[in-house]
């Protein structure tokens, strides 16, 4: 289901309420695929899944992985934003809607540079590799099972049933170029979910953690619109070429052009682009691995 944002508010309040928490005026920070709301004067941050639950219909399963993972890596000491030690960070499930809570940070308008972005990753990626195994699965199951719920449900979204076809076919050609040593990633590591904070930058939105070669997460930083992707990826001690990360880079556009269609949900008068990008996305890696 999807909420409004009202909706997202109140199952955000209702839940911290019943664990004892005061909230006396909540804001809402950010109205995406979820919502994020401060529960004011607490200091305590709620996320609710809102249109999320369009391609990842098991939502409590990545929402388990993200508090999981976080709070392995604050007890590791990795410069991300932590879950919440005030109540349970869940996740929590109210009027259908899938919370989790996490610490406030004060966050800065300033944003990473491409070379802080690249360092802060490399140093994400150390803590990452001496993590255990936090949970069982296969090698980046969450793209590919997100993108598995797109193909087979896309049309319901908006996307044409024939490029739905090629991306499945796509995907299937792409699996086996998808290859490297296996570690834990945050899975999303593009410079807005790096946070300006006055304790200094912050890793946030693990829910798309999986585990598989760290190239995944190096394509998210380098396929960025934000900053110089390239220069981020050079400022790391052991860069990777483009020529190494083009698998990776090609499932990141088809990941994101199937993304765009949820957020078309949100925002119904960007379906046109959304089928312009994924229609680009086809072209660019059917051309790529041609």
């Amino acid at each position: 289901m999807t909420a409004s944002a009202e909706q997202a508010v109140a199952a955000a309040v209702a839940l911290a309420r019943q664990h004892g928490l005061p909230v006396d005026d909540p804001a809402l920070l950010s109205w995406g695929v979820n919502a994020v709301v401060h529960l004011r004067p607490a200091p305590v941050v709620a996320r609710v899944a809102v249109y999320t639950p369009l391609l990842r219909p098991e939502i409590g399963r990545p929402f388990t992985r993200e508090v999981a993972l976080a709070a392995a890596l604050t007890t590791a000491g990795a410069a991300v934003v932590a879950p919440s030690d005030l109540v349970p960070p869940g996740p929590h499930e109210h009027d259908g809607l899938t919370v989790s809570f996490w610490r406030h940070v004060d966050v800065s308008p300033d944003r990473p540079t491409a070379a802080q972005a690249g360092r802060s990753l490399a140093e994400l990626h150390e803590v990452l590799g001496t993590l255990p195994q936090l949970w069982t699965g296969s090698p980046l199951d969450r793209p590919l099972q997100d993108l598995a719920v797109f193909v087979a449900s896309g049309t319901g979204l908006g996307a044409d049933p024939a490029l739905l076809r090629e991306v499945g076919e796509l995907v299937a050609a792409l699996r086996p170029r998808l290859a490297g040593p296996e570690m834990t990633l945050h899975g999303d590591t593009h410079p807005g979910n790096l946070l300006v904070t006055n304790e200094g930058l912050r890793w946030t939105d693990l829910e798309d953690t999986s585990r598989g070669p760290r190239h995944w997460d190096l394509a998210s930083l380098r396929t960025t619109a934000r900053l110089d992707g390239r220069a981020a990826l050079d400022a790391m001690p052991d860069p990777v070429s483009d020529a190494e990360l083009a698998p990776f880079v090609w499932l990141r556009e088809l990941y994101a052009g199937a993304w765009w269609f949820v957020h078309a949900a949100r925002e119904p008068t960007d379906l046109p682009e959304a089928r312009q990008r994924l229609a680009a996305a086809v072209e660019e890696v059917g051309t790529g691995l041609r």
